[in-house]
């Protein structure tokens, strides 16, 4: 949690300082009262006391009550600003880490429980950073500054304050050491329950269509009935502190008292007064260190599960990157848009296999390559390599003739337009998904826009929405069909007008029609830029300058589609699968 402090701003820090200065002012008058009291007490008792100076020290005992209330105010306002300042700071780092993640970052992690670190983990800490300044600095300060104030007077008393902290200590400790393991796995569990339920959600048209309703119901009920019991035991634990302190404090006020009696009883005409009224002073500041303590159980009941969220944070914070930016922005090369594959082999990570083995090809400025290959062959992971959503575990991999690990990761990215094998769309307009994220130039005329859209074959519908290209796209695109969200996004990818495509399957949800027109676009279009194509269909590859077969992690075959029917069988037994032999000739 220190740790994470230690992130504050300067504005927040003399913020932090206002509020504990305001605390100390606060502390100061509520034991100040005491004394006043004391007074009021001794005049009332003594005869021949004058009404005015009664009502003086009255006077100023509301004026201590206010100036303490004010004091409470101000604190309160200053803990929240330092709150929610520092929790929307820290949700925007967490946020910015999470962009530099590469995917193996991500897979450690688990999309679930990092949607939790952002949100719930940063409640937690925000909740303690708002109670730790009204309170974690109020307590000791008033506990102190009481003990200090009856240190010296009746044995009797400080002795029965003692044993009060002492059980009280006790209690808090127990309980304490029997929920914080609880509170350590709440944050794991939430991030179950969070995973179950985003499946849940993303995947409604599977789980309607096998009516698998009751399989969800009883996978959530798994997931929150552990939740729900862990919850239950860890508040159940603390939930005796509350009790065990009023229990405290009755029992200390009515010690206090019959002590009190018994002295005041056995003591002279003369000291009975005094003893009186030192003991209503002392009962009021016992109280105070009791109630500091009380403060410290309301922390107690945040620490535990703020500690566990804030190391949560830091886990993410501190995670070193296993792809970090080279120091080329830009390269003079006349290599334009060529990529060159030397020797590659890649293995995820922990992984105890490589998915690719000495891979080496080139793709030269304006050529097509294709891979083609079973399922689980490996071709994803190789066009992957270059955008360095991963780094290859062997070899190079180079774009331009530079590997392109020496690139930063925004130039690489701006010299490549991506197109995923699912369909990724953002909610806004059909001109906001096309002119998506930054190109590198002066961003998107509406010519681009205008000019990718009928590159990418999607006119025929985008000009029929209600209004045009800036008809509304709803999340994740689910207002468009499978095909319409493939031909945006390699709209999208063409708007960018780069020196690399990568296609990764991304003609699998178009028509063959389709297929077949939006290829010759990008052949007119796009001429001059390389395309890297990963395919499951032999009509979209056929016509490839270069084909790559990829078997179980490694080149089966590399040529063109007449090349490859003749010398490699594995892409034989493809094409045949697909095509007849009269349709292949």
């Amino acid at each position: 949690m220190l740790k994470l402090l230690k992130r504050f701003t300067k504005t927040e820090w003399i913020l932090a300082a206002a509020a504990f200065a305001l605390i100390f002012v606060q502390v100061w008058l509520n034991l100040t009262m005491p004394d006043y009291m004391s007074e009021i007490t001794t005049l009332v008792q003594t005869e021949g006391s004058e009404m005015s100076a009664i009502l003086s020290a009255g006077g100023k005992m509301l004026l201590c009550a206010l100036g303490s209330l004010v004091s409470a105010v101000l604190t309160t306002v200053c803990a929240a600003r330092i709150a929610s300042n520092f929790s929307a700071s820290l949700r925007g780092r967490i946020f910015d880490k999470v962009q530099s993640f590469s995917m193996a970052e991500i897979g450690r992690f688990s999309t679930a429980s990092l949607i939790t670190r952002c949100t719930n983990d940063v409640t937690q800490v925000q909740m303690l950073i708002v109670m730790g300044l009204e309170v974690l600095l109020k307590a000791p300060i008033t506990a102190i500054w009481a003990i200090c104030k009856i240190a010296n007077r009746n044995w009797q008393w400080t002795a029965a304050t003692g044993v009060a902290v002492a059980v009280l200590l006790s209690v808090v400790g127990g309980c304490i050491m029997l929920a914080m393991p609880k509170f350590k796995k709440l944050q794991t569990l939430t991030d179950n329950i969070n995973r179950v339920t985003r499946e849940d959600l993303t995947g409604q048209q599977v789980v309607r269509a096998y009516n698998a309703e009751g399989y969800q119901e009883k996978k959530f009920d798994a997931a929150n009935d552990e939740l729900t019991g862990t919850q239950l035991f860890a508040n159940r634990t603390m939930s005796v502190l509350f009790p065990s302190v009023n229990l405290v404090m009755s029992g200390l006020s009515l010690a206090i008292y019959w002590i009190g009696a018994y002295l005041i009883e056995n003591a002279g005409l003369v000291d009975k007064l005094p003893l009186f009224s030192e003991m209503v002073v002392f009962s009021q500041y016992a109280i105070q260190v009791v109630m500091s303590f009380m403060m410290l159980v309301m922390i107690f009941v945040l620490l535990p599960r703020a500690s566990v969220s804030a190391k949560r944070i830091n886990e993410v914070l501190d995670t070193e990157l296993s792809i970090e930016d080279g120091r080329l922005t830009e390269v003079e090369t006349e290599k334009k848009g060529e990529i060159l594959f030397q020797n590659v082999s890649f293995r995820y990570p922990d992984a105890e296999e490589n998915v690719l083995t000495d891979i080496s090809f080139t793709a030269h400025q304006g050529e097509t390559v294709a891979f083609i290959g079973s399922t689980g062959s490996g071709k994803s992971t190789l066009i992957n390599l270059v955008p360095r959503f991963y780094d290859a575990t062997e070899g190079r991999v180079l774009v331009d003739g530079v590997d392109v690990r020496e690139y930063t990761q925004t130039a690489l990215r701006n010299k490549i337009g991506y197109v995923s094998q699912k369909a990724i769309l953002f909610a806004g307009t059909v001109r906001s998904n096309v002119a998506y994220g930054d190109n590198g130039k002066n961003g998107f005329l509406d010519s681009d826009i205008v000019d990718s859209v009928y590159t990418a074959q999607a006119n025929d519908f985008v000009e029929k929405m209600p209004e045009s290209y800036d008809g509304y796209i709803a999340q994740s695109g689910s207002n468009l069909s499978g095909g319409q969200k493939q031909r945006l996004s390699i709209a999208r990818a063409v708007c960018r007008r780069p020196e690399i495509f990568i296609f990764d399957d991304s003609f699998s949800a178009l028509d063959y029609k389709t297929d077949r027109a939006l290829r010759q676009a990008l052949d007119k279009e796009c001429g001059d830029a390389t395309r890297l194509i990963v395919a499951q269909r032999i009509g979209t590859i056929r016509n490839a300058d270069k084909i790559i077969v990829l078997d179980e992690g490694k080149v089966a075959g590399i040529g063109t589609h007449e090349e490859l029917m003749k010398n490699c069988g594995v892409y034989q037994e493809i094409a045949l699968s697909q095509l007849s032999k009269e349709e292949l000739a």
